[in-house]
This record gives C-alpha cells, sequence and structure tokens, in this order.
C-alpha cells in the first residue's frame, strides 16, 4: 500500500471541484487507498488519536495515525466495502465500550457487543477503552491475598489483591489451566473476573466458557473474545475494553481479577497494525513504543485507598515463550513491568508435574505481605527446601552411595513435588492447603511410598473434616496457627495415620 504524494496531490485537486463544500468541512473527510484493514482519509484536520470515525457502509475506525497530509485509520470491522472517495465523518468521541453488571456471565467482543447468542445487553454507561492509570497518591500498599486454590502458588509464589502476576512458559504448558483455575477459586469470594482471550481459536474459547459455567464461575465473570479469525484491530483494542469493564467495578470498591491470554498475541497484533501504517520497525519488527502498549494497560491494575473506595484490580496477564527464552523482547518488557512471574517449564509439565511450576525462576515481588499469617507459619521454608532438593537430585546422579541425611533430604523434596501435583479445575481451600502443608512439614509423609502420598493427603481432609471440623474452622476465621491449634493438628495427624494407614499398607 504505496503511498505516493504527487498522486495524492492530483487526485485532492481534481476532486476539489466536486467536493468542495467536503474538503472544507473539518469533521467529514475523504478516503485516499484502503486495504488490509487500514484506510487513508484525507480532511479530518482536527480529528483525535484513538477518536472513532464512521465509515459510509456503515463501519467504524480507530484513528491510529495522524499524518501531516492524511490520518491513518484501522478498520474495526470489514474493509471490503469501503473504497476510494468514500466519505469518513468524524464523531467526536474516543473508543469506547459499555460497562455494568450486566456483562457478568455474557461474552463480548471487542467493543462490548454480545456474542454468545442471549440477546442484547443493557447498560446505562460508557467507558473510553484508554485511560491514564491511577497515580501513586491514589493507591495503597497491597497486603490482602487473592487465593488461586493452586496450593504451589500461594505458598510460594503469592498473589496479593492489586498485584499484576506474569505467567509465563511455552506452548502447551498449563499457563491458561492456572488462570481459569484462580477464576474457578474466586467463586463466593465477591470477586469479579475477567476473562480476555487475544488471538485464540474460537473453539478454545467455547471450551474455556463451559468450563466457567459448569464450574458455576460465569455468572461473575465476563469473557472478552478477540479470536484468531477477527483482523488486527479488534485484537488490539480486547485488553484496553475488557479493562475498560473492570475498572467501572475497580472504582465502585470492587475486587476485581482480569486475565491477558495472551500477550504474547496481542503485540503481534499491534505489531500488524504498526507495519501496515508504515511506522518504522525495530527490534523484532515490532515498533519503538511495544513497551508503551503494555505498561499503559498494566499500570491500570492496583490497589485504591481508602478514600477512594478500596478497589482493588488483580492482573494476570499471560506470555507465551519459545523454547523456554525468556529473554526475548516481548517477555522482558513484560516481566519489567509485572510484580512477579510463574514461569513454566516443559519439561516438568512431560514428566507429569502439573501445574509445572519452576520454583526457582518464578517469584512474587509482593511476597509474604499477600500471604496470611497461617500460611507464612507453614510455607516460610518450601523455596529453600525445593532448592536444597533440586541441587542434592542432580549431584546424587553422580554417586550411588548416598549417607542418611541426604536421603531424608531427596525424599522430603519428592514428597513435596508430590504434594504440589494437582489436577486442573479443582482449586483448594486456603485452609486444606495449610492442613496438607504442615502434615508435609512435620514430616508425616516422608515414611510413605510416593504412590501413597496423594491419597494420604486427600484421606486426611476428609478426616479432619468429619472429626476435627474446629481445626479447619479455626483456620479459615483466625487465618493463624496458635500453640493450641498446632498441637490439636498433630494430634489429628497422628489419629489419622495410626487409624488409616498401618504400615505401608493402606486399610480405606
Amino acid at each position: 500500500m504505496k503511498v505516493d504524494v504527487n498522486e495524492i496531490s492530483a487526485l485532492i485537486r481534481e476532486q476539489i471541484k466536486e467536493h468542495e463544500n467536503v474538503i472544507h468541512n473539518e469533521d467529514v473527510g475523504m478516503v485516499l487507498s484502503v486495504g488490509d484493514g487500514i484506510a487513508l482519509v484525507y480532511g479530518l484536520d482536527d480529528v483525535m488519536l484513538n477518536e472513532l470515525v464512521s465509515f459510509e457502509n456503515g463501519s467504524y475506525g480507530l484513528v491510529l495515525n495522524l499524518q501531516e497530509e492524511y490520518v491513518g485509520i484501522v478498520v474495526l470491522g470489514d474493509d471490503l466495502t469501503i473504497k476510494e472517495g468514500d466519505k469518513v465523518k468524524r464523531t467526536g468521541r474516543l473508543i469506547e465500550v459499555g460497562v455494568g453488571d450486566n456483562f457478568l456471565g455474557r461474552v463480548v467482543d471487542a467493543l462490548g457487543r454480545p456474542i454468545d447468542g442471549k440477546g442484547e445487553i443493557r447498560f446505562s454507561k460508557r467507558r473510553t477503552i484508554e485511560r491514564i492509570a491511577p497515580g501513586v497518591m491514589m493507591r495503597s500498599s497491597i497486603n490482602e491475598p487473592l487465593e488461586t486454590g493452586i496450593k504451589a502458588i500461594d505458598a510460594m509464589i503469592p498473589i496479593g489483591k492489586g498485584q499484576r502476576e506474569l505467567i509465563i512458559g511455552d506452548r502447551q504448558t498449563g499457563k491458561t489451566a492456572i488462570a481459569i483455575d484462580t477464576i474457578i477459586n474466586q467463586r463466593d469470594k465477591n470477586v469479579f473476573c475477567v476473562y480476555v482471550a487475544i488471538g485464540q481459536k474460537q473453539s478454545t474459547v467455547a471450551n474455556i466458557v463451559e468450563k466457567l459455567k459448569f464450574s458455576n464461575a460465569l455468572n461473575y465473570t465476563v469473557v472478552v473474545s478477540a479470536s484468531a479469525s477477527e483482523n488486527a484491530a479488534m485484537q488490539y483494542i480486547a485488553p484496553y475494553s475488557a479493562t475498560a469493564i473492570a475498572e467501572e467495578w475497580l472504582e465502585n470498591g470492587k475486587d476485581v481479577l482480569i486475565v491477558y491470554d495472551d500477550l504474547s498475541k496481542h503485540a503481534v497484533s499491534y505489531r500488524t497494525l504498526s507495519l501496515l501504517l508504515k511506522r518504522p520497525p525495530g527490534r523484532e519488527a515490532y515498533p519503538g513504543d511495544v513497551f508503551y502498549l503494555h505498561s499503559r494497560l498494566l499500570e491500570r491494575a492496583g490497589k485504591l485507598s481508602k478514600q477512594f473506595g478500596g478497589g482493588t484490580l488483580t492482573a494476570l496477564p499471560i506470555i507465551e515463550t519459545q523454547a523456554g527464552d525468556i529473554s526475548a523482547y516481548i517477555p522482558t518488557n513484560v516481566i519489567s513491568i509485572t510484580d512477579g512471574q510463574i514461569f513454566l517449564l516443559s519439561n516438568l509439565f512431560n514428566e507429569g508435574f502439573r501445574p509445572a511450576i519452576d520454583s526457582g525462576l518464578s517469584v512474587s515481588r509482593v511476597g509474604g505481605s499477600a500471604q496470611t499469617r497461617a500460611m507464612k507459619q507453614v510455607a516460610s521454608s518450601l523455596k529453600i527446601s525445593l532448592a536444597n532438593y533440586h541441587e542434592l537430585k542432580d549431584f546424587s546422579r553422580f554417586g550411588s552411595d548416598l549417607d542418611p541425611h541426604t536421603k531424608a533430604i531427596l525424599k522430603h523434596g519428592d514428597v513435596l513435588m508430590e504434594l504440589f501435583k494437582q489436577d486442573q479445575y479443582f482449586p483448594f481451600a486456603m485452609e486444606r492447603q495449610i492442613l496438607e502443608l504442615f502434615a508435609v512439614n512435620n514430616g508425616f509423609l516422608d515414611s510413605l511410598d510416593m504412590k501413597d502420598v496423594t491419597p494420604f493427603l486427600d484421606g486426611l481432609y476428609e478426616y479432619v473434616h468429619n472429626f476435627y471440623p474446629h481445626i479447619l474452622e479455626e483456620l479459615k476465621d483466625k487465618k493463624e496457627i496458635s500453640d493450641a491449634l498446632k498441637q490439636n493438628m498433630m494430634d489429628a495427624i497422628s489419629d489419622y495415620k495410626e487409624v488409616v494407614f498401618r504400615g505401608e499398607e493402606i486399610l480405606v
């Protein structure tokens, strides 16, 4: 789509004679050329960046380039019926999306239009999809956990309400599964959820919607979908539209969780638009402002101070790596913007350790501030224990004679790795996680065969739930392990092991 200045000038002079009134009207322009979803328009002298414009065929466009001779507009929809000479009108408003509680339980496109076949969504308010993030003085420190229901994350890489935690890993390593489990775990916790699918297959999005519906999680969730079959413009604006929907609840003092799945495809869509708009390419052909693309999005997450309502917006962006390369351009950009990352390994996933979280590379920069006192008491030494385990495990491969102390560390590490295995779509309550971690930390499982670890933990929770319910209630209410509660937990686990396990044989 080469733009020749002389050709443009000749075209303008010729059409001035017939459309003089159009040219001099600052609110109306004329299409010079159109193709690949990009329209170059002359005559919109006072148009704003990110303003919505309308074409003669009823389509809308988003102004992204402001040139001296013309403006570059990305067409939001079909550009095949737009032709040279068509009129383009300003709307006078920036691109915006409807917001409100009626969006809960619905699947919408990047413009907030329903695509789930359930009819129109009624709303009384719109918000611009772009806005300046809250300043430092409007925010407060993050000190409340957002429970994911995943033992490895809640124990070692805690996420706080208002945090931005990156989920990163190769293709098919369980990134989306972690995000969906986190959404499912917000049931009955008064947290609104927004899931944004960028460049995903429509069948994949449909499966996720069905799983949310099956888990009774769809009624507090909005799904915003800009699938792979849609043009790059819709994929580009989708996360901003979803964030605008989430911010309506944030500013009303609510807790909100938003998942961006995934920002790798979002960056690719922006690169596509930028190259078509003739913006100069940089590293890996991405434009120079691709860092700003994601930083202005993720900065909108956070926790507002009480005087501004005290709402929280927790962001879980997802990034796909190639062969585990976290030093590539987009991964390093997003890592530097977020407050930590959950790194997933392909080899762990293939070995059956799911979720396949690498405890060494994964980190939460909020840390213990986003954990309850009880979780800190049982999880503070986990990362060190696993680091020692992995180091000794690598070393033990070179020798066969190991001393009893080394064997004990390796056995305890094997139990921990088994503990962190968890089925998809079955998040655990915090009190159950603490009970299981307490049992493992105190060596109750170190004498078991590995095949008995999971049955032991499953049975332990049921046993305590039935015969020692006050333990779980106290963990849930007080969120702290007192000396008396510690003794009660030791007695309960000892009783369970004696009653249910005799020697190495499971009786139930």
